[in-house]
């Protein structure tokens, strides 16, 4: 019995031995075998990239090329501002003056100082107008009985008005186009407003007074006929009679 059980012991023992002696030959001497690549044969790095510069052609002037178009494309945009920026200082530089003539000095203010013509040319319509340039300013003429306050249109934010002053019942009628002209300017379709007055002969022309811009008025500039004690050479200057008379 006891030789039994020692030839037993003995086995497990030889078993332990090679089986731990096994262990370790797998563990430090068995050699490794590469793993198993899931997609095949693995392509070496150069030669993908040699083949993926293969299947497009190289183009030795393709920098040079975008850098062009963006110095166009640089240039198109400058060109363009520019023209822009013209295109503004031409229109701020250009003025409008609509002159409304309901005096006889009107005609001489037109045709003998500015040397515009009037369409129908004759003397006797109810309107007549016309228009000239002169370097960046812009004119317009309109005159004749049916020119009354309201009934026309307003062509221009800068007017020269030109009136009779010289009796009473002209001043009258005058008053009814500052009247006119006050309105504007307070909506805002006027902005500047000059007056050419034919004045009294007795230089009674104290009426136009509250009208001025300096009295607290609208009315920036005033050029009168026949002597005035006003005439300062700034904002109120003498008109020469012409052929009013």
């Amino acid at each position: 019995m006891r030789a039994t059980r020692k030839r037993l012991c003995s086995a497990l023992l030889a078993a332990y031995v090679l089986f731990s002696l096994y262990a370790a030959y797998s563990v430090f001497l068995r050699p490794r075998r590469p793993p198993a690549s899931r997609g095949g044969p693995r392509q070496p790095r150069l030669g993908r990239e040699r083949s993926s510069l293969g299947n497009e052609e190289w183009n030795p002037w393709e920098g040079d090329e975008k850098n062009e178009q963006i110095v166009s494309q640089q240039r198109y945009e400058t060109n363009l501002q520019m023209l822009k920026n013209m295109k503004s200082q031409q229109e701020q530089a250009n003025l409008k003056v609509q002159i409304w003539g309901k005096a006889a000095i009107g005609l001489y203010l037109w045709q003998h100082i500015l040397e515009g013509l009037l369409e129908p040319a004759d003397v006797t319509a109810q309107w007549r107008e016309g228009s000239i340039k002169g370097g960046k300013t812009h004119f317009s003429f309109i005159t004749g009985p049916a020119v009354v306050p309201g009934y026309f249109s307003v062509a221009a934010d800068n007017v020269v008005l030109v009136l009779n002053g010289r009796e009473e019942a002209k001043i009258t009628y005058a008053t009814q186009w500052l009247h006119y002209a006050q309105t504007l300017i307070q909506t805002r379709k006027l902005r500047h407003v000059a007056i050419v007055l034919l004045g009294s002969e007795q230089c009674n022309n104290e009426w136009i007074h509250p009208y001025l811009k300096r009295r607290g008025g609208f009315v920036e500039l005033l050029f009168v006929v026949y002597d005035c004690t006003w005439v300062n050479e700034e904002d109120i200057f003498q008109w020469p009679l012409g052929v009013a008379t």
